[in-house]
């Protein structure tokens, strides 16, 4: 028959989930300054144990990322907390048996200083390129030497305008440790302590692991310049310059239209080679305007199809042209021209019935 022991154990958590997120955004592990609980007042503490959880976070995967995407991070954790030292806080000697037999338990729990408990963590970024969209993440409790079973998941959203580069990402981990441990009890037995008491003295500790996410080197394209006359009713030209605004080079691109009305055009297609960061190429596309077309400025949508530097073929964003439908009298021959053509007709007969007249009078006389 195995004798129940009356065992006792008080416990001060902090109120460490409550607190979490009301800690400075700068404190360091264990730097808390906690003070002894008021039932901390055994009449024996043993040890007094240094170290700690030591908890570091790592990027499961890939860091690289295309800029305008939407990924989700996988970070794992590994606790690599240590024992780093002992002392102790006992004067008594010789030491009893019932001291040796307490001495040894409260050894045993303090062992569980570098457990990390009810591990919460949350990740920011510094920079408006990249922006974190998941909250909180709990990883649970990590005894040293231990990892989580399934990673921490974070969201986040790369701008389309993020230039290429690294950006760290700060990760800061709360969550709860043993600070100290005091046992006592009445009497030493064959089959244990009897009423014996365990205070058990929690702290909340914070660290911050940096995580490092890289926007890649890629290409990027502006519309900087559109040229040529468009008329209801007639087929024209239209010249269009594309920048390679990136990082990375270009070949075999070729630009390509989407002609919606008034337009229409059966050469929705322009080859412009290879594009180095910074240069500028020229496409060209012959294009209809319908004959109800109004004379204003439209948007045609075009996109650059292209092979990157490891050879994959990719497919810009969107690129906007906007060129402008004049009115149908602007084709050349309009009032201004008209007016030429009949006053220069005026002239003409003006000069060659004045010299018809005079030639009549040369004669006459």
């Amino acid at each position: 028959m195995i004798k129940k022991i009356d065992l006792k154990l008080v416990i001060s958590v902090s109120v460490i989930f409550s607190m979490l997120f009301a800690l400075p955004a700068g404190a360091e592990t264990f730097d808390m300054n906690l003070e002894l609980p008021d039932f901390f007042n055994f009449d024996e503490n043993y040890y007094t144990v240094y170290g700690g959880p030591d908890v570091s976070a790592t990027l499961v995967g890939s860091n690289e990322y295309s800029r305008g995407n939407e990924v989700a991070l996988s970070i794992n954790l590994m606790n690599k907390g240590v024992i780093t030292g002992f002392k102790s806080e006992s004067n008594t000697n010789p030491v009893t048996t019932l001291e040796q037999k307490i001495q040894k338990t409260e050894m045993g729990y303090e062992a569980q200083k570098t457990t990390a408990i009810g591990i919460v963590g949350v990740l920011t970024s510094d920079t408006p390129y990249v922006r974190v969209k998941s909250g909180p993440q709990e990883a649970g409790t990590l005894a040293s030497g231990e990892q989580t079973s399934d990673p921490l998941k974070f969201n986040i959203e790369i701008s389309k305008n993020a230039p290429a580069g690294e950006y760290p990402l700060n990760l800061t981990m709360y969550y709860g440790y043993q600070e100290n441990v005091q046992i006592n009890g009445d009497n030493e037995t064959d089959l244990g302590i009897t009423n014996m008491e365990v205070g058990l003295w929690y702290g909340v500790g914070q660290q911050i692991e940096t995580v490092k996410v890289v926007v890649k080197d890629e290409a990027k394209f502006e519309v900087v310049n559109v040229t040529g006359k468009l008329i209801p009713g007639k087929n024209g030209l239209i010249y269009v310059v594309y920048k390679n605004v990136g990082e990375a080079n270009v070949k075999d691109a070729t630009v390509r239209i989407s002609a919606g009305d008034p337009f229409s055009t059966t050469d929705d297609q322009s080859f412009i080679g290879s594009l180095a960061p910074g240069e500028m190429a020229e496409a060209v596309f012959k294009i209809k305007v319908d004959d109800a077309g109004v004379a204003k400025t439209y948007a045609i949508n075009s996109e650059i199809k292209y092979e990157d530097k490891d050879g994959h073929s990719k497919i810009s964003d969107t690129l906007k042209i906007t060129t402008e439908v004049q009115p149908a009298t602007s084709s050349g021959f309009g009032t201004g021209v008209y007016a030429g053509i009949v006053v220069l007709i005026i002239a003409v007969v003006v000069v060659v019935g004045a010299r018809k007249f005079l030639g009549k009078k040369e004669g006459d006389n």
